[in-house]
C-alpha cells in the first residue's frame, strides 16, 4: 500500500527518529495527520507507547531497515494483505554467498523490489538486470543505479529469447502466491552451468500437487537443495511467514529448460517443418 502524502512527509522528516524497534516523532503534527500515521504504523504491526521515557510507536521486531526500504519505495505491506516484503539484509548476504556471486558475473533479479539484493550484487561486482512490476519501486531502482537494466513489467511475461546471452546467476525473492511459477520461468534465463537461488514459501518442501512434486524431483536430479529457513527470517518485515531457500544448479546436458534449451527449440521446429 502507498503511504498517504502527509504521512510520508512526516516519516521522512529528518527530525523523525526511526531506530531499532521504534518510530518516534518528536515534533508537533496536526491531529488528522497523526491519526493517519497511527493507522499506517498499526497496520505495519506497531503500537503506541505513551510512557514518558518512550513516546513512540513500538514494534515487535526491528523496524529500522525495513521502514527505510518502505519509505524509499513509498510502499508498505499492511496486515490486511500479503504484499511486498523486502529481503532482510542477513538473508541477502546468505543468498549471494550461496549463489557464489563475484565480479563480472551476469545476474538476474526477477522481483527486485526496492533493491535489497541488487545493491549487494553490485557491491560484489556483479552485473545485474532487474525486473519489477511496481512503477514506484522501478523509479527507486533506477535512481539507485546498481542495475545495468531495470525492466518495468511482469516477469512472467518476459521472453528468454529476447536476451541474446543467458545469465550466470539468478537470485530471487518472488511473490509467495505464485513463487514456483516465477522460479520455473527464471530457469529459462539461466546458462547451462548457472546457479539459481530463491526464497520460497516453505510449502515447496511438502506440497503434494503434481507440479510441486515433479519440481522437487528435478531439484534432486540436478543435485540441488531446499533448505528450511528459521521461522523468524522475515520478522524484521513484520511477518512470520515460513520460508525456505532453494539452491538449483545447472549443468550442460541437464534436465533444466535453460536459455540454451529455449534457443534450440526454433531449430528443432524448423527441422520438423522441413521434414
Amino acid at each position: 500500500m502507498q503511504f498517504p502524502t502527509e504521512v510520508l512527509r512526516v516519516l521522512t522528516d529528518p527530525r523523525t527518529v526511526i531506530r531499532n524497534d521504534q518510530v518516534g516523532v518528536p515534533f508537533e503534527i496536526d491531529r488528522p495527520v497523526y491519526e493517519a500515521m497511527n493507522k499506517v504504523l498499526k497496520e505495519m504491526g506497531g503500537a503506541w507507547d505513551g510512557r514518558k521515557a518512550v513516546r513512540a510507536h513500538v514494534f515487535p521486531y526491528r523496524i529500522e531497515e525495513f521502514m527505510r526500504q518502505c519509505l524509499a519505495a513509498n510502499d508498505y505491506p499492511s496486515k490486511y494483505e500479503q504484499g511486498w516484503f523486502p529481503t532482510p539484509p542477513n538473508l541477502v548476504v546468505q543468498i549471494c554467498d550461496l549463489a557464489g556471486i563475484c565480479a563480472g558475473m551476469t545476474v538476474l533479479e526477477p522481483s527486485a523490489g526496492s533493491g535489497a539484493m541488487t545493491g549487494e550484487i553490485a557491491r560484489r561486482g556483479g552485473v545485474v538486470d532487474a525486473f519489477e512490476v511496481d512503477s514506484r519501486r522501478v523509479e527507486v531502482l533506477r535512481e539507485q543505479g546498481d542495475a545495468r537494466r531495470v525492466v518495468h513489467g511482469d516477469f512472467l511475461e518476459a521472453d528468454p529469447l529476447d536476451y541474446a546471452e543467458p545469465f550466470d546467476r539468478v537470485v530471487m525473492n518472488p511473490p509467495f502466491a505464485n513463487g514456483l511459477d516465477h522460479i520455473k520461468h527464471a530457469i529459462g534465463f539461466m546458462s547451462e552451468d548457472a546457479i539459481l537461488v530463491s526464497i520460497m514459501s516453505q510449502g515447496l518442501m511438502w506440497w503434494s500437487d503434481k507440479a510441486t512434486v515433479e519440481f522437487r524431483e528435478m531439484v534432486d536430479e540436478v543435485g540441488g537443495d531446499i533448505q528450511e529457513l528459521p521461522d523468524d527470517s522475515f520478522a524484521v518485515c513484520g511477518t512470520g511467514i515460513r520460508t525456505c531457500l532453494l539452491f538449483l544448479p545447472g549443468y550442460p546436458g541437464g534436465p533444466l529448460r535453460t536459455h540454451e534449451w529455449h534457443m534450440r527449440q526454433p531449430r528443432q521446429l524448423d527441422l520438423f517443418a522441413a521434414a
